[in-house]
């Protein structure tokens, strides 16, 4: 189908099939409507009784992850988190970005977690699928609820977002990094704002993430910049200037990340290629199928997160210049299990 015009402060345009669904409404591009209001976001309580995910795959650096919201009012077009939703009877469309869950029991949830004495101390990253400091959480502090326990137990955990809302806990993240405890990572994908606010419309602004971790960096709190990801033929050429300022505003790691797309996020990220830049849309679309096999994702372990190819190679080796130039990555940072506690476990002993 067509492209349909885009939705201001939105990065899909429709709602396409649900890939577990049988029905599919098909929307006429002329009876699109550009002056109806833009759909309003909906959250919903998600009364989840398991707060900690795992996983097994080799290609993450993490075994246990959180999640305080399903769904992710930010709106990156590209988001590999889309799909999810599905699972919960919705589209990776607009759905994604509009109906949001959040788990309003996390906090308790987390606590009777660590309090549990089959508990095994170790770095739980927030996040992972959507954002944990997404507009929503400066009102419900669901992300701030569960800094509050893992500062009271000191087990480690490990942060990623695009949203500056993050300074407004770094009370706790540096009293957890006082223990080697806690680490930040910020996501920004390019220099350009213009192209910013219709990648990814309602994430802060360059700017902003840059001073979170200039703000981070400077309390203390281990702070990286995760270029990711990074799109071909339309962010690329920002990859030097992303780790320069990233150094310069005191981060001690980066990464980066090529562009996937798996499932209904590619004719998404179509869709917005066409509507924004018509004229990158097939430089962009080859180069990303440079690097994953003829397609617009490749779900292999490793090979999804780095890309293949040569392509994907001129990246990395861009990346590797620039961090080296600028000297990032020196160091490994691991966390630091040791200084764990249970409120109360040393009086229960005598």
């Amino acid at each position: 189908m067509d492209a349909l015009p885009s939705i201001h402060g939105r990065g899909a345009s429709r709602n396409p099939a649900n890939r577990f669904e049988r029905i599919e409404v098909e929307y006429d591009p002329l009876e699109f409507d550009p002056d109806a209001p833009a759909p309003k976001t909906a959250f919903f309580w998600d009364d989840t009784r398991e707060i900690i995910s795992w996983n097994n795959s080799p290609d993450i650096p993490f075994d246990a992850a959180i999640n305080p919201y399903r769904g992710c009012e930010h709106g990156c077009v590209y988001c590999y988190a889309r799909p999810f939703h599905e699972y919960l009877g919705y589209s990776a469309g607009l759905d994604f970005e509009t109906k949001i869950h959040v788990k309003r029991d996390a906090a308790a949830l987390l606590r009777r977690e660590f309090m549990k004495p089959s508990w095994k101390p170790q770095t739980v990253s927030l996040s992972g699928v959507t954002d944990p400091y997404q507009p929503i959480e400066a009102k419900l502090r669901v992300t701030r609820s569960l800094l509050e326990v893992f500062a009271e137990f000191r087990n480690p955990v490990g942060l990623i977002t695009k949203n500056a809302l993050v300074t407004r806990d770094i009370d706790l993240l540096s009293e957890l990094a006082k223990h080697n405890a806690a680490g930040v990572a910020v996501s920004i994908t390019t220099l350009d704002e213009s192209i910013a606010r219709k990648l990814e419309p309602r994430t802060s602004t360059i700017e902003k993430r840059f001073q979170a971790v200039k703000q981070l960096a400077e309390a203390g709190v281990p702070v990286a910049v995760m270029l990711a990801p990074i799109i071909p033929g339309l962010t690329d050429s920002d990859i030097p200037g992303i780790v320069e300022r990233a150094a310069q505003a005191g981060a001690r790691r980066a990464a980066m990340l090529p562009v996937r797309l798996p499932h209904g996020v590619g004719p998404l990220f179509e869709e917005w290629l066409e509507a924004h830049f018509p004229g990158h849309k097939q430089k962009v679309l080859s180069r990303i199928r440079e690097m994953r096999g003829g397609e617009l994702n490749d779900g292999r372990f490793k090979k999804r997160m780095q890309g293949e190819g040569k392509r994907a190679e001129h990246l990395h080796t861009m990346f590797r210049l620039a961090v080296k130039k600028h000297g990032l990555n020196t160091e490994r940072l691991e966390h630091n299990t040791a200084a764990f506690r249970r409120p109360g476990a040393t009086k229960a002993m005598f």
